[in-house]
């Protein structure tokens, strides 16, 4: 399986958002983060990066 780490990052510094992320989902000015639970977080952010050799996700 392919879970991703997702971290929001603000000047220089890089924070933990949501670990295990199975769906990433852009609405707008929204991304949708769900995990495999089923738990949800929407952040008011654009994806800025995907690295899937480091399984993260960089959000700005």
């Amino acid at each position: 399986m392919c879970e991703l780490n997702v971290y929001l990052k603000r000047d220089d510094h890089e924070t933990l958002v949501m670990e295990g992320v199975f769906v990433v989902k852009p609405e707008g000015e929204k991304v949708v983060l769900e995990n495999l639970f089923g738990e949800q977080k929407v952040i008011e952010a654009k994806i800025s990066q995907v690295s899937l050799m480091e399984h993260k996700i960089i959000l700005k």
